[in-house]
């Protein structure tokens, strides 16, 4: 809008840094002509030379820096400021406009680029700014830019860095190269930070270098030109300018060294013999606009490493919510892992299809970003279930079987005992009572016999296993037997909720105990969704949240069907199953082989359970093997 109406004019907007995602603020950066710059107090605001600079502000201020135009929101017009009613963009564009008119400023746009050259290397560096996450990409954009505007050759980018141990010591990373004229194997290293080198001087000092011959700098100077690339690369190093990369509070975090400024920035320096035909110094102006450029630059970089780092941060809590979500189970290390793996292997088989109705589907980078958040936290609602639940291996807890042990032992006990009680007191009578005596042995063996055969069941039936009919009604019978303890009173040998328990027809879990597992989703919602994501993650509550839905209705807990289902949750589902199913034994179940459990999923699939599409890209791309090296699974086939 602006650049329409007044083509001679680049303009400069700080604005405070938290407003950096306001909807206004994004909208300025997209309007060409326009240099949109973040400040974090006013005393940092850094007006950028010889262009007119605007400063939006929350309320008055009266210390504003010389050479910027206050923006404020208010209902009177007050001199020397820009009054607007209401923070919006085109509310803003329309009092500079009118500003500019009134107060028409004679700019000098450097002959040397063009003003379409400037506004567009400082728009795509103000635009990375807010926008690019890619590290090394920032690095060579604001070296690319920084190349064009001053019209240099080559130039080098140097970052402060410290080391991790407890001393801190502070060290130069020459992060990344760039040169015109010939090519080159650029490697990252490490450099003392010293003043011997140009980049160390200045990321000590702080100060500006402007080297008119890097062959011929005074001996008395503590820094000196390492000639070794030169040497070998046959390249000639001669006008240099090198400037301390500053952040919104003055601290030094990095170097940006330019090298050999040339007349015609399209000429390569083919021969050192026409090095001093090609190259010129750097002249004032240059060095003046490539400090405010070093500023913009310095705030991308620290801005995007503030970035990483609190992306370093979530990925560690991330990690550590799984550690102790898997510690309570330790059979289950792993799956939130190998899950996620194998989600976003799908997802990528997904982007790579060509035919059916999954070639319409594409997953870019900020969705996978959210399937494997989704992915490797879909489980962390089980630190909401209890851990004998969570653990359970076979259908009773360990002192529930042990006390049903401990009956049949004193019930048969009990019944020697007073047999034996009875063969005394006939011997004692004196009487010949032989048959009696045995067949009171006999009774005792058939008793014991009985207790073993009991004793054998309730180990059968509280294995994991499908219960067989007979079992099923032999433990129904059981509820009418009851045994004399050793104070002689009867009771029943198993109660009514140990019968219940152990009449669970498959698995080892009772109604209760399966809702309270099932729960965990709910739960895992219900702690993602107080998460603050960011725009670009919004949907990871709720992918994580439909992983055990089925298509047909039958999932939990919201029993969804398909079109209430997301994509992605629809592929947890079945990398889920999957390792759920064919990782290594767990105390409760045996691992399924690998073929038997693409069997299980095909039937899912055809029952309407699972995609059947998705499933048939699961096994026709092996997605399944990617996570074999992470586990030991079943080898047989």
């Amino acid at each position: 809008m602006m650049m329409e109406e007044r083509k001679d004019t680049l303009i400069a907007i700080h604005y405070p840094a938290k407003w950096g995602k306001k909807d206004f603020i994004k909208n300025l950066c997209s309007h060409t002509g326009l240099l949109l710059a973040p400040y974090y107090s006013v005393q940092t605001i850094s007006p950028v030379p010889e262009i007119r600079n605007f400063a939006i502000f929350e309320k008055e201020e009266f210390h504003t820096p010389t050479n910027i135009t206050p923006i404020i929101k208010a209902d009177d017009k007050r001199e020397g400021i820009v009054t607007i009613k209401e923070y919006d963009t085109k509310i803003i564009l329309e009092a500079i406009k009118k500003e500019m008119t009134v107060s028409r400023v004679p700019l000098d746009i450097y002959a040397d680029v063009g003003e379409k050259g400037i506004i567009k290397a400082l728009e795509e560096v103000t635009i990375a700014l807010t926008t690019e996450r890619d590290h090394q990409r920032l690095l060579a954009l604001i070296l690319e830019r920084a190349r064009f505007l001053s019209q240099s050759d080559a130039g080098s980018l140097y970052l402060i860095d410290k080391n991790d141990d407890d001393s801190g010591k502070a060290f130069l990373r020459f992060a990344l190269a760039q040169n015109d004229s010939i090519k080159t194997n650029f490697a990252e290293k490490i450099m003392p930070l010293t003043t011997r080198s140009i980049a160390g001087q200045v990321a000590i000092t702080g100060e500006i270098l402007l080297i008119k011959d890097a062959y011929r700098i005074p001996e008395k100077a503590p820094y000196s030109h390492n000639k070794k690339f030169d040497s070998e690369s046959g390249y000639r190093a001669k006008s240099m300018l090198v400037l301390p990369m500053k952040n919104s509070r003055g601290e030094i975090i990095g170097v940006l060294q330019l090298i050999n400024r040339k007349k015609d920035f399209e000429k390569k320096i083919e021969s050192l013999d026409k090095i001093d035909e090609i190259v010129i110094d750097y002249s004032e102006s240059i060095v003046q606009l490539m400090r405010s450029f070093s500023s913009v630059a310095a705030v991308a970089i620290e801005n995007n490493q503030l970035i990483k780092s609190i992306e370093r941060l979530f990925e560690g809590m991330v990690e550590a919510s799984v550690t102790a979500v898997e510690q309570r189970d330790p059979t289950t290390s792993g799956h939130s892992l190998r899950v996620s793996i194998l989600t976003l292997s799908l997802a990528e088989a997904v982007n790579k299809c060509q035919e059916g109705r999954l070639k319409d589907f594409y997953f870019n980078e900020r969705d996978l970003r959210q399937i494997r958040y989704a992915s490797i936290l879909h489980d962390f609602g089980k630190i909401g279930v209890r851990e004998n639940v969570l653990v359970k291996e076979k259908k009773l807890y360990p002192h529930q079987f042990e006390s049903i042990m401990s009956r049949i032992e004193i019930a048969s006990l009990t019944k020697e005992r007073d047999s034996l009680k009875q063969i005394i007191s006939l011997l004692e009578k004196g009487k010949n009572e032989q048959e009696r005596i045995e067949s009171i042995k006999s009774e005792i063996e058939k008793y014991k016999k009985i207790m073993s055969d009991i004793e054998e069941t309730v180990r059968r039936c509280n294995e994991p296993t499908i219960l067989p009919e007979r079992d099923f009604k032999f433990l129904q019978e059981l509820a009418k037997i009851t045994y004399l303890t050793s104070k002689g009173e009867e009771k029943q040998l198993l109660s009514s909720d140990e019968l219940k328990v152990l009449s669970i027809p498959k698995g080892t879990l009772t109604e209760e105990e399966r809702l309270e597992i099932e729960s965990h989703v709910t739960h895992t919602f219900e702690f993602l969704k107080k998460i603050p994501w960011t725009e670009e993650l919004k949907n990871v509550p709720d992918i994580a949240y439909a992983h055990h839905e089925k298509l047909n209705g039958e999932g939990y807990p919201r029993k969804l069907t398909r079109s209430q289902i997301p994509l992605p949750s629809m592929m947890m589902a079945i990398s889920d199953i999957f390792d759920a199913l064919s990782a290594a034994d767990r105390p409760y179940k045996k691992a399924v082989p690998i073929e038997k459990t693409l069997d299980i999923l095909k039937m899912e699939a055809n029952s309407g359970q699972l995609d059947k599409d998705l499933v048939d890209l699961f096994i026709e791309a092996k997605v399944y093997e990617k996570t074999l090296h992470l586990r030991k699974v079943s080898k047989e086939l």
